[in-house]
């Protein structure tokens, strides 16, 4: 937890990443709740945890979304002349991330995914991308809360990293060959955490784990399995918009995240016309479709997205 931090009072520690811990503070003053995330300076090997705090409190600073979490302020701790300690105290995002909390009706995955793409679209009309988009790194509550969360990774649009940055099973092409990084890199990112959603399985991409030095283990990729055949519960419009969202090449995939809320849109405009013409047979069949729901509350006729087995 922060060594210190004024006017605040650290509550708990809520959980542990790479490098940081996020902690539950109450502004005194207010009693209003934060997140903070503070990294702690103990060798250089931690500079870039740092740097990437620091990058995070820059970056939120010129994005406004309310899908994007915000961080307000930032804190830097001192001893003898150097940096020990960062704090950042950002936006409370209460809920689970979406490894946690998988959406599991056809409805609820596009509100999401949605609204994933949303925040980043205001990301790249500010000028960055996230690199980093991947199940973790969404946040979603029962209300319907979704917050994108990490910007450490973050980055101007058309900057070329210079060592491979990102999560191996999300990972674009592009990453792995350290080229200039656009918005298709967060098409790929987000088309890989989609994949898995729906299919329980990670999108092969060119890195699995790490080689005997433990150094990152660059493969050739092997042929995707379209989601529809792995679970065939999905509909056909969204496989297949997920795998050109991880097409090879960045030309090959949809040029923004406005393309791809229009698709998300359109699949959920196919299905509510298919769900109304399934309820004008029942009714014309004398069926009541207002009883016609499972026990839970669930509509029967809404498509399950996780395989049961999985659940």
């Amino acid at each position: 937890m922060p060594t210190e931090l004024p006017d605040y009072r650290i509550i708990e520690q809520l959980g542990v990443g790479a490098g940081s811990a996020i902690s539950l503070a109450v502004y005194i003053k207010t009693g209003k709740k934060y997140a903070v995330k503070n990294v702690e300076r103990q060798s250089p090997d931690d500079d870039v945890f740092v740097k990437q705090a620091e990058n995070e409190y820059e970056i939120s600073q010129k994005i406004d979304s309310d899908f994007v979490r915000k961080t307000f302020s930032v804190h830097r701790i001192r001893k003898l002349m150097q940096l020990k300690e960062l704090i950042l105290v950002m936006e409370l995002v209460e809920g689970l991330n979406l490894e946690k909390a998988r959406p599991n009706r056809l409805k609820t995955f596009l509100t999401v995914f949605t609204r994933v793409a949303q925040g980043l679209h205001a990301m790249h009309e500010a000028g960055y991308i996230h690199s980093d988009i991947k199940p973790t790194n969404i946040m979603v509550s029962a209300g319907g809360m979704v917050k994108i969360i990490d910007l450490g990774q973050s980055c101007p649009l058309h900057f070329r990293k210079e060592r491979i940055q990102g999560t191996p099973d999300f990972i674009a092409p592009e990453q792995v060959q350290r080229l200039p990084l656009d918005q298709r890199t967060d098409v790929f990112n987000l088309g890989a955490t989609m994949y898995w959603v729906l299919t329980s399985e990670n999108f092969p991409t060119k890195i699995q784990g790490t080689d005997d030095r433990g150094g990152i283990n660059i493969i050739r990729s092997k042929k995707p399995i379209a989601p529809i055949e792995i679970n065939d519960k999905i509909p056909l419009a969204l496989s297949q918009l997920v795998m050109e969202c991880c097409r090879e090449r960045a030309a090959d995939r949809p040029s923004d995240m406005k393309q791809l809320i229009s698709r998300l849109a359109v699949i959920q405009t196919i299905w509510d016309k298919h769900r109304e013409t399934k309820r004008m047979e029942m009714e014309s069949g004398g069926m009541n479709p207002d009883t016609h729901d499972s026990a839970s509350g669930e509509d029967d006729d809404e498509p399950m997205m996780i395989p049961e087995e999985d659940k």
